[in-house]
């Protein structure tokens, strides 16, 4: 009598598999294979070879905690297509005398995430033999045409999947430094930290069997992954804190990568990690996306506004010294924000409003309750579609609100003036395949000042009002949209010579004379303008303090005075001078000055405000490598660094990693750095994947936190 079909032993040809599914980075021995894509496993029978016509082989994928075939969490599919329509395929590659090759294949709309594969298989019709084959992990799929994430250019799916470094930009408009980042997206274990994220949110948590059958969707798994970044509401990866008290934490000026958070979310049993800020929350989401298959970057917006009540209006508050004061709103401008783009198909939009999104994890305001901002357009963005989800009308504040200024003194607000110009600068990202930056800035927004940058702010403007008045729990809001006049003839906070020359008669400009390096003296004079024809009396209070980089200012540390008369059309300069030794004790870990001047006239009652931000750079971190790079071959790496400041700095630790070089993040102890003090130390490892790689540094002290270097690398595969 025939014996049933019996399976002896499965290859599913990882190695081959993954290598042809993009995955051969994370992986050389487990499954890892995108949807929509096929792939090829053997089964191997112990006592004879598959009859096509006697044996029915029904393959089973399932994955969750509770898979079911009618929320497309299980899947049964046969090689002869017997068993129903399914719409995984399998399908016959070579059938040897004891073994099967067949082709396997995941609909471009599978969930994604861990499976486990079995096969049933019934011989003659008689009682059905099941056995487990293994697991395999699906991930989306930008090189399918039919998956919502599918990028049709080479150089973008490089650069925003595989690439695992980059540069996220800092800095302000006026000076905008790249800081380099090991995204590790394919390091040992990432690929499943970044599942167990998917597990631990509140959508899991409270419903296993949606929220897996919902993972095939790039905005449910975007707004997901976006929550869990932060801990605000879950535990979630990462604790923001910008009260500069680190103190049982690490500055998060210090990171200079993912791999080692996300480690150690996972090590601590899912305690965040302290702490993020910005670049932080949006690096660890590039890591997490990538890894799953999204295709993501990180943007940089400088003067970021923070409308916390939605009328599109950021209102900044001065005292007579031109000090800015804390914003009792809590509305802001942040000297830079930085958040993701994710790219997928929107079809719960109308045409054309797929492609980059908005995607923003650091916790500043609620959407349906959680600290998540996105998936918003960025096509809606620019064209001031704020009425489309998600989050789209914040995500408009950030790079278009207006700007209000206020004089407060005598218990009395004084508009000074509303400036259309200040908010969303030289929207930055890293470009494709190159260390250079690319400005994005046309993407959100049309040019400042045209008619169509004017027309789309009052769309905008209207489409919140109409929402509003239907919306019965904003009914009685306190905080009201303000009609934007074009024409309000004010002038630029931070550019003067924006300013209508019929209204502002006297105009004041900072000009440094020096770069602002850390541990020198700041010099800068005061320039004023008498654009008139009668002589002018000026009376100017001035003063500096240091800002945080989401514009919170600290209390100022320098003030002046002085009073310049001017005959017509005469300019004049007022010299200044803040020595180091009275601004190194009160910087931020941003090095962030905001230098300010409110000018008055005697015989007016007019006010005439200017700043400068003030970023002090610090000499980089040299990295240099020693010899030839190739895979499993030992390579010496040699790091440069010194104390640019005179006076002696402890504390020192010199942090060095980089992907496919060290298979952890190296941790030097140098102790005190002398005044001055240049040292170098030599770093021994051995590359472990071949292809163009980084090395990123970072050396803090009691004095600094983020001097920074990094040095690209191309490893061969052998000599």
């Amino acid at each position: 009598m025939e014996q049933g079909l019996e399976v002896a032993l499965t290859d599913l040809q990882s190695t081959w598999n993954n290598m042809r599914h993009h995955t051969d980075e994370i992986s050389s021995d487990r499954l890892l294979v995108r949807r929509g894509q096929a792939f090829n496993i053997t089964l191997y029978f112990r006592n004879r070879g598959f009859q096509p016509g006697l044996d029915n082989i029904i393959f089973v994928a399932e994955t969750g905690p509770l898979p079911d075939l009618s929320n497309g969490t299980r899947a049964l599919f046969s090689l002869t297509g017997r068993h129903g329509p399914s719409p995984w395929i399998a399908s016959l590659e070579t059938n040897g005398a004891s073994s099967l090759e067949v082709s396997l294949c995941a609909p471009p709309v599978a969930a994604v995430g861990r499976y486990l594969l079995k096969v049933h298989i019934d011989s003659f019709q008689r009682s059905v033999t099941a056995y487990q084959l293994g697991e395999f992990i699906l991930l989306f799929n930008p090189w399918c045409p039919e998956d919502s994430v599918y990028l049709d250019s080479e150089p973008q799916r490089q650069e925003y999947v595989v690439n695992d470094y980059g540069f996220i930009y800092q800095g302000n408009k006026n000076w905008i430094r790249p800081c380099p980042w090991n995204y590790g997206q394919f390091e040992e274990n990432i690929i499943d930290i970044c599942l167990e994220l998917l597990d631990k949110s509140l959508n899991f948590q409270i419903d296993p069997a949606t929220d897996c059958a919902l993972r095939g969707s790039p905005v449910y798994i975007s707004r997901v992954v976006c929550a869990m970044i932060n801990s605000n509401d879950d535990s979630g990866v990462l604790n923001g804190n910008w009260s500069e008290n680190y103190l049982d934490g690490v500055n998060p000026a210090e990171w200079t990568g993912s791999v080692a958070i996300l480690k150690q979310w996972h090590a601590t049993g899912c305690q965040p990690v302290r702490y993020g800020q910005c670049w932080v929350f949006a690096a660890i989401m590039c890591t997490v996306m990538r890894c799953l298959g999204i295709p993501t970057r990180v943007i940089t917006n400088f003067d970021s506004g923070h409308d916390t009540d939605g009328n599109l209006i950021i209102d900044e508050y001065y005292d007579s010294t031109g000090r800015i004061l804390e914003n009792k709103k809590k509305d802001s401008v942040w000297n830079f924000h930085v958040w993701n783009e994710c790219w997928m198909a929107r079809k719960d939009l109308p045409p054309g409003y797929g492609g980059w999104q908005v995607l923003d994890a650091t916790p500043q305001e609620t959407s349906n309750g959680l600290y998540c901002c996105g998936p918003a357009s960025v096509r809606a963005i620019k064209e001031g579609e704020v009425e489309l989800n998600y989050d789209t009308a914040f995500a408009f504040s950030m790079v278009n609100a207006d700007c209000m200024s206020w004089l407060v003194y005598g218990g009395k607000e004084q508009k000074i003036h509303r400036d259309t110009n200040t908010v969303g600068n030289f929207i930055s990202t890293k470009s494709i395949q190159s260390d250079e930056r690319d400005d994005i800035t046309e993407n959100y927004k049309y040019i400042e000042g045209s008619p169509q940058e004017r027309q789309v702010f009052l769309k905008a403007l209207q489409k919140l009002k109409a929402g509003r008045s239907e919306d019965p729990h904003q009914a009685d809001s306190q905080h009201s949209l303000p009609e934007p006049r074009s024409g309000d003839g004010l002038w630029s906070l931070h550019t003067p010579s924006l300013r209508p020359s019929d209204i502002v008669q006297v105009s004041l400009k900072f000009q440094l004379l020096d770069p602002p390096h850390m541990g020198q003296d700041i010099r800068f004079v005061l320039l004023a303008l008498n654009m008139s024809l009668q002589f002018k009396d000026l009376k100017v209070n001035l003063s500096a303090q240091s800002l945080l980089h989401d514009g919170s200012p600290l209390p100022p540390f320098w003030q002046d005075t002085a009073f310049i008369t001017l005959s017509p059309e005469e300019a004049k300069t007022h010299s200044c001078r803040i020595p180091y030794s009275q601004y190194s004790q009160y910087l931020s870990t941003d090095k962030l000055i905001r230098i300010s001047a409110l000018g008055e006239e005697k015989s007016s009652p007019e006010k005439i405000l200017v700043d400068k931000i003030i970023t002090l750079a610090y000499p980089g971190i040299i990295i240099n490598v020693l010899g030839a790079a190739v895979v499993n071959q030992p390579l010496s790496i040699q790091v440069l660094f010194s104390n640019p400041l005179s006076e002696h700095v402890e504390d020192c630790v010199l942090t060095v990693e980089g992907s496919g070089l060290f298979k952890k993040q190296q941790r030097v102890l140098i102790g005190v750095l002398k005044p001055q003090h240049r040292a170098s130390i030599t770093l021994e490892t051995v590359p472990f994947k071949s292809g163009q790689r980084q090395v990123q540094a970072n050396l803090r002290s009691n004095k600094f936190k983020d001097i920074k270097g990094y040095r690209n690398v191309y490893v061969d595969l052998r000599l």
